[in-house]
């Protein structure tokens, strides 16, 4: 009888652990921003999870310090038989086309960025058509008509969200003043909320009453001190509307977590494609954010135009130019 109930409960177990071992193993490695910066890793983190919730299927984590690691954390992710890595921000671009090579039997799902390899899906987002309907927003609520923008690191991908927002902002009001000041140019720039709030305290100087923060942690100092100063922000890649009621004017929406949904989602059910896929408001990749945090600093009209501006998005009959197509804007 002993030995009965010994060979069942060994069958069990090999039973439970094949179930477990058909389960596709995942990863997310977060940039140099950190998981819980509010806003793009932790908009990442939040479609890891969602998938989790609803799958019962876990996934492991991995904060890298600067990108220079992530080829080695890759490498040794992919040696533990990982079957999809989803690598958080452009800096990881070379690193995932690197170890993606060497690893074909691995998939990868790089955000932000463009690497080669049938193994890899590469993620890229429309900012500019999210921030052009901020930036119409930032135009119709600013009193002083002089409306500002701060970015983190300055690249080519920060410098598309501020030319999206300016060309809202001046096919609203061509009138409209848009200043703009950069955190840094190093990785560090993601993560000096003291540098996010002295800039916006000089912006504020200058006469503006509306700030788009596109800044990572760095942001936070930014709406922090919209918050002090009794002025209006704009949020980004996630919704930061929550964060101070009343002084948010909207954020800027960027769905990193649905996009690592629904890359976990294709692996788990078998219709997982490598290529490269762009993002934008048709594609439902960005948006502006309207619920009971912002609702009462957003008027009937402001929206009414916001979504007017989406809909001719979405039907061409409004091109926003991306920056990054000739690393310039046109206005």
């Amino acid at each position: 009888m002993k030995l009965k109930q010994l060979c069942l409960t060994m069958a069990g177990l090999l039973v439970a652990s094949g179930a477990y071992a058909a389960d596709p193993k995942f990863a997310v490695i977060y940039d140099a921003g950190g998981k819980f910066d509010k806003s793009f890793n932790q908009s990442a983190s939040e479609g890891a999870e969602r998938f989790k919730k609803e799958t019962k299927i876990g996934f492991m984590e991995v904060q890298v310090a600067s990108d220079t690691q992530t080829e080695q954390v890759l490498r040794n992710l992919a040696r533990k038989n990982v079957d999809l890595i989803a690598a958080i921000g452009f800096g990881q671009a070379q690193a995932v086309q690197n170890i993606a090579k060497e690893f074909p039997k691995t998939k990868f799902v790089l955000i932000d960025g463009v690497a080669a390899g049938n193994n890899v899906s590469s993620v890229l987002f429309k900012e500019q058509e999210g921030s052009y309907l901020v930036g119409v927003a930032a135009a119709l609520s600013s009193k002083s008509k002089k409306i500002g923008f701060i970015g983190g690191m300055d690249i080519p991908l920060i410098r598309n969200f501020s030319c999206g927002y300016t060309q809202g902002a001046k096919a609203t009001d061509s009138k409209v003043e848009v200043i703009q000041n950069m955190v840094g140019t190093t990785t560090a720039a993601w993560n000096d909320p003291a540098k996010g709030g002295e800039l916006a305290r000089a912006q504020f100087e200058r006469g503006v009453d509306v700030i788009f923060a596109a800044a990572g942690g760095s942001g936070m100092g930014t709406l922090q001190a919209v918050k002090e100063k009794g002025k209006l922000g704009i949020g980004v890649d996630s919704n930061q509307n929550y964060m101070h009621p009343g002084n948010m004017l909207t954020s800027m929406v960027k769905r990193v977590d649905q996009a690592i949904y629904d890359s976990f989602m294709q692996l788990k059910n078998g219709k997982w494609q490598g290529g490269t896929v762009y993002k934008g408001l048709k594609e439902g990749g960005v948006d502006w954010a309207l619920d009971k945090d912002n609702r009462s600093v957003v008027s009937a009209e402001v929206e009414k135009r916001v979504n007017a501006a989406k809909q001719d998005i979405i039907n061409g009959k409004i091109k926003v130019v991306d920056f990054r197509d000739a690393n310039k804007c046109p206005i």
